[in-house]
């Protein structure tokens, strides 16, 4: 299944927030709609944000009559800027946007042709994400045997990419080549893309799993039900620090203390080559998700919330990142050279 697709201007994908319930698809005529579904989780994921970024801008130059190719770079510009105000976190929405006008800036061609061009470049990232998870889902695979348990959080699925998936994918591909494997995967509060996206897409392809609350992590993993810990990632710095889904680092700390692989699975476009730490910006969402729970108010009224989107795990927690390129270790010298193959 692919999760998001370009049909001659329109934008179809999947509305995430309808799941486990209802499968519907979005059909987003315009980059607003996009930008829209992108602030409101219907559209989550880093790499699939990635892909939406793109074919934001394909929209723009598809329905553009440019005179001059300045006039259709200002209106790149603006879409641009438009889509990078949805999410701070997710580097591969940044990534996107960056390559598309990297090569917008350099085409040299007739002004007639260029909103093809444009087009054409949009296209072939949302290509490639699909090439580079189903390379990144074997590569991973490699890493797994007969008899694991593996424990994912949040949703790395094909619903978080174009197709197949970064730390999903690496257990479909595993299960899909006949070992026999157990997951754990957790809700993943407070919006809950384990119980409601993991866990359907685990029942999807009859992967034998069972569903724990996040709190439940340590216990599991004291009582020998994790053999390896496989998740996926928003960002990753050149220091080897992955930024994922709230709660990422606390399993990390967990799965180090019980001497538990833990694995990161996400494609090179989701390496920030610029950014040290502190400049990060976690994503703050609304504290309706704390405050309430399927609609129902859960907490007393004025109860203060803090509710980070993200949280950062240091390299000396993570056994290996897997990219499409191959396992390599949460270093600088690791991820240039991964970076410069």
């Amino acid at each position: 299944m692919r999760t998001i697709s370009w049909k001659r201007g329109l934008v179809v994908t999947v509305d995430q927030t309808k799941l486990p319930e209802k499968f519907v698809y979005l059909k987003l005529k315009t980059p607003k709609e996009i930008a829209e579904a992108i602030k409101n989780m219907k559209i989550r994921g880093a790499p699939l944000l990635g892909a939406a970024a793109a074919l934001a801008l394909a929209q723009t130059a598809y329905k553009s009559k440019p005179k001059t190719k300045k006039d259709l770079l200002e209106k790149l510009e603006k879409t641009s800027n438009l889509i990078k105000s949805t999410r701070p976190t997710a580097v591969n929405l940044f990534n996107s946007i960056d390559l598309v006008l990297d090569e917008a800036k350099k085409y040299e061609g007739a002004v007639k042709e260029f909103k093809d061009f444009v087009v054409k470049k949009c296209l072939e990232i949302v290509d490639m994400d699909a090439q580079i998870n189903r390379m990144l889902s074997l590569k991973g695979a490699e890493l797994i045997v007969d008899g694991d348990k593996i424990l994912t959080h949040c949703n790395a699925g094909e619903l978080a990419t174009v197709q197949y998936g970064t730390a999903l994918g690496v257990i479909k591909a595993a299960f899909r080549q006949g070992k026999k494997i157990q997951v754990v995967a957790t809700e993943t509060r407070p919006l809950l893309q384990g119980a409601r996206l993991t866990a359907f897409e685990l029942k999807k392809e009859k992967i034998p799993f069972i569903l724990i609350t996040d709190n439940m992590v340590g216990w599991v993993m004291q009582k020998g039900m994790i053999s390896k810990v496989v998740v996926g990632a928003d960002r990753i710095l050149m220091s080897g620090h992955v930024i994922n889904k709230i709660g990422t680092y606390s399993i990390a700390v967990l799965a180090k203390h019980h001497g538990i692989p833990f694995y990161v699975a996400a494609p090179i476009s989701t390496i920030d080559q610029k950014s040290r730490v502190e400049e990060v910006i976690i994503e703050e969402r609304k504290p309706e998700e704390i405050l309430r729970f399927c609609g129902c108010k859960v907490a007393p009224k004025n109860t203060k919330v803090y509710n980070p989107a993200f949280d950062i795990t240091p390299p000396e927690f993570i056994t290996g990142i897997i990219t499409e390129k191959g396992v390599i270790k949460p270093t600088s010298e690791e991820l240039n050279k991964v970076l410069a193959v």
